[in-house]
């Protein structure tokens, strides 16, 4: 009776390890929520684990779209201005304060020749748009909008396949950082709140203030290059790295903006459209 009482709590504990091993493994299928919640995953873009040099034929004629483009950024970088005159701008890399919202993701557009048989990329839809502030060594914080709304980017000459030496380069817009509702901390905005919230109404016209005044909504212009690294030609899926260069928050017109570098890495599928 001793031995099949410990047989039987020996079964007990196998089985109940099996069940433990089984249930928390889900590498074969789509995570749930309780297991993507806090752990950044979602924050992640897929990666393409294909090693060797694949392509994708682009035949003239054909419709083709990008779809899925999904950018995660790794590194942030702000350029300042020089302390002296002997010294020259140069870019500070940055910690982001924002956590696990800064990958761009569910961009799709029209991948098409051009005139010069170079392939254009032209951005139509999907999240293209991050709100992102960077904590700078000295303790100041930048705001910028991480987007690429609008893009439109080239291949550098003729091809007529995306494989691993293709690259894309083009611009985009950056909306402003803040929206038309917003109130600075003395109640002023662009469609609502005060006009105006100065002490004297004798230094209306003063230029700093008017800046603060008079709520902008200011678009800036950024650009982008993307380099192609590897390439799965059975799915047409794509990844790579990326370097964006755009400008940062201008407190809707308030202040100059500051030049903003993001590096990261992209992954996408290229398919018929």
């Amino acid at each position: 009776m001793r031995y099949r009482a410990l047989i039987i709590a020996f079964f007990a504990l196998c089985m109940s390890a099996l069940t433990a091993c089984s249930s928390g493994s889900s590498a074969d299928g789509p995570l749930s929520y309780e297991e993507i919640r806090n752990t950044g995953l979602a924050n992640s873009c897929p990666e393409v684990y294909e090693t060797k040099r694949g392509s994708i034929p682009i035949e003239d004629g054909s419709a083709y779209r990008i779809a899925k483009l999904c950018l995660q950024p790794d590194e942030f970088a702000v350029k300042t201005e020089p302390t002296s005159r002997r010294q020259e701008a140069r870019f500070i890399d940055g910690k982001p304060l924002t956590r696990y919202t800064t990958t761009i993701d569910q961009v799709s557009g029209d991948l098409k020749y051009d005139a010069d048989h170079s392939l254009v990329f032209i951005e139509e839809d999907g999240f293209d748009f991050q709100a992102t502030t960077v904590l700078l060594p000295g303790g100041e914080e930048v705001p910028f909008l991480f987007t690429i709304k609008g893009l439109v980017a080239k291949t550098p000459g003729a091809v007529d396949s995306v494989n691993t030496s293709t690259d894309f380069e083009g611009a985009f817009k950056v909306p402003s950082y803040r929206t038309s509702n917003f109130l600075d901390p003395k109640g002023r905005g662009l469609t609502a709140g005060y006009d105006s919230a100065v002490a004297l109404p004798a230094q209306a016209d003063d230029e700093e203030l008017q800046k603060e005044n008079k709520k902008q909504f200011v678009t800036g212009e950024g650009t982008i290059s993307l380099q192609v690294t590897k390439v799965d030609s059975t799915t047409g899926e794509i990844s790579g790295s990326f370097e964006s260069l755009q400008p940062s928050d201008t407190d809707m017109g308030g202040k100059e903006p500051l030049e903003v570098r993001v590096k990261g890495r992209f992954y996408a599928r290229v398919e018929p459209a």
